[in-house]
């Protein structure tokens, strides 16, 4: 499954919407891709498991979208 992660680089400071990121993943659940971005040092907002509906649209409106393997 591929899951979209909403993250902020900079983990000591309160999140702001602005400054949010996302980020694909492939895994199996998500505490895989928890696992898989430990060691990067950044803020996980919320993970959320796409479905093949959803990931579609995110491929037509995400400019360059890519999907990491975890």
């Amino acid at each position: 499954m591929v899951y979209k992660v909403l993250y902020q680089e900079l983990p000591a400071e309160v999140p702001v919407r602005e400054r949010t990121k996302a980020l694909y993943v492939e895994a199996e659940t998500e505490r895989k891709v928890r696992e898989h971005l430990s060691d990067r040092g950044i803020n996980i907002e919320f993970i959320q498991g796409l479905d093949e509906e959803h990931l579609n649209y995110e491929k037509q409106t995400v400019e360059k979208l890519e999907v990491e393997n975890g």
